[in-house]
């Protein structure tokens, strides 16, 4: 193995990571009754920072009361949210580690329940199918944004993304995927507008392109990365419709707008049959930064890093378990295998 999963790489404006490991964002909710972060919080990511991880990413932050979904996530809306924020980062930078605040708004994804009695916004009038975990209820019928509410939602990433960049992190990476809100514009099977905003893929695809051309003139482009998932698993494989087309879109505007930095997510999902699948289809549209990976073994890892289709993997399930991921596999040590008991505590 050429080891250059552990090699540094360097980023425009952001400065050098230290190796190219990626914690990913994984929901916890250990928040305390503000939203705010506390210091278990704290705690589990300075372990992993003090562990030599070269990014992390944060789970998802709520970035406005109406956004929420679940229980107890934090949020970064608030002075008194950031700054709790602010203690995590300073904490993480001591150790030469990176961060990054994953921004999210649930979308249809949600309940009455987590969004005080107002209902959530989406794409579109139909609510999401199932059973929502987080309280055990139907998920919540979804009021469809008006168009001219568009700018007020984009305002509210905008506004977390300038408390984020207060309290110090890196960067933020926008959740544009995994079935919330902007993924359900996105996405042909949810979307069933009749305006700008739905109906053919450049309708689909703008209120993602708005919200990142908005973030842009606030914070600039060197500090936004953008998470997507076209192909995932989710009671089987689950891909947007026309996506190679959506893709070839999308990323063409992504790129136009000033993204240079993306994260082709599967979550939970066999790499190799999702993400890794797209990445070799749209690695030479895409000349940025690219990052993904989450069920790679470290060989993989090389492998993809080496053949120049991923910049920097990221891992979620394996750093939960294993804070000292980055040592272990320094020392070719074996990796404690994960399980569901783990996602009980912040460990």
């Amino acid at each position: 193995m050429s080891n250059k999963l552990l090699s540094e790489i360097k980023i425009d404006k952001i400065g050098s990571f230290q190796n190219r490991v990626v914690m990913s964002a994984m929901t916890r909710g250990f928040a305390d009754k503000n939203h705010c972060a506390t210091s278990d919080i704290l705690n589990y990511y300075e372990s992993r920072a003090k562990n030599d991880i070269g990014l992390i990413i944060t789970e998802g932050i709520i970035i406005h009361p109406s956004a929420d979904g679940y229980n107890n996530v934090p949020h970064l809306f608030t002075d008194q949210q950031m700054l709790s924020w602010k203690k995590i980062v300073d904490a993480v930078h001591k150790y030469k580690t990176k961060i990054y605040a994953q921004l999210w708004h649930c979308g249809r994804i949600s309940h009455s329940d987590y969004t005080n009695g107002i209902d959530p916004v989406s794409s579109t009038n139909n609510p999401a199918t199932g059973i929502n975990r987080q309280n055990q209820k139907p998920y919540g019928k979804p009021r469809a944004l008006k168009t001219n509410e568009m700018e007020s939602v984009y305002n509210m990433f905008a506004h977390s993304a300038e408390m984020a960049l207060k309290a110090g992190f890196d960067g933020v990476q926008i959740h544009m995927g995994h079935g919330y809100l902007v993924d359900q514009f996105i996405d042909g099977n949810i979307n069933d507008r009749k305006d700008k905003y739905g109906g053919s893929i450049e309708n689909r695809i703008r209120f993602a392109i708005e919200l990142l051309d908005s973030l842009i003139k606030k914070i600039g482009n060197e500090k936004i990365m953008v998470r997507i998932s076209p192909s995932r698993m989710m009671g089987g494989l689950y891909e947007w419709p026309e996506m190679m087309d959506t893709l070839e879109k999308l990323l063409k505007e992504l790129d136009a707008a000033g993204l240079r930095q993306l994260d082709i997510s599967c979550a939970n999902s066999n790499y190799f049959e999702t993400s890794g699948k797209i990445i070799r289809q749209i690695k030479k549209q895409w000349p940025h930064l690219l990052i993904g990976g989450a069920s790679l073994t470290i060989d993989e890892a090389e492998n993809e890093i080496t053949e120049g289709l991923l910049d920097m993997v990221t891992w979620g399930r394996a750093i939960l378990a294993n804070p000292n991921f980055v040592k272990l596999i320094e020392k070719k040590l074996p990796l404690k295998e994960f399980n569901n008991s783990m996602r009980e505590s912040l460990i």
